[in-house]
């Protein structure tokens, strides 16, 4: 675990409907959900205001590539909420390769007995699980930050 940064990260898997939230404890061990936050002009604050809640120290925001690492349609969405969330600056924002995360979420969900249908409130938590596991033992295994900073909006000169 040599290089592992402690403290909270907040995972955030970005549909066109709902935003599923995920978090982590200090030291990394365990992803769980926290909330579905529906997707409208408040959805960039609600998660601002669960990363505060949580003293974040950061918040990763799935990438939604295709198998070969290549932009999705959804791609320019989740790179226009990660860069709305990273207009405030703090905690900073990373994003993160999410390939598989809602297949992996709905697999799930279908093994503990749940159908389709009966997962929609709560797939994008998961989906947010997944993806923020899958960046701790990132971090875990080469000691460096997941995925890419996210700068924040430049102001014009």
């Amino acid at each position: 675990m040599s290089g592992f940064r402690r403290g909270v990260r907040i995972g955030v898997d970005v549909g066109k409907a709902r935003v599923g939230v995920a978090r982590c404890d200090p030291d990394g061990m365990l992803a769980t959900p926290v909330e579905t936050v529906p997707r409208n002009e408040h959805s960039v604050a609600r998660v601002r205001e669960i990363a505060a809640e949580y003293d974040a120290t950061e918040l990763l925001v799935g990438l939604p590539l295709n198998l070969r690492g290549e932009d999705t349609p959804s791609t320019a969405d989740a790179r226009a909420f990660a860069a709305a969330l990273a207009e405030a600056g703090d905690p900073p924002v990373r994003l993160v390769d999410e390939r598989l995360s809602t297949v992996s979420a709905h697999a799930a969900l279908r093994q503990s007995g749940r159908s389709q249908r009966d997962s929609r409130s709560i797939v994008d938590q998961v989906a947010a699980v997944v993806l923020l596991q899958h960046a701790l033992d990132v971090e875990k295994s080469t000691g460096r930050p997941p995925g890419t900073p996210m700068p924040p909006a430049q102001e014009p000169a």
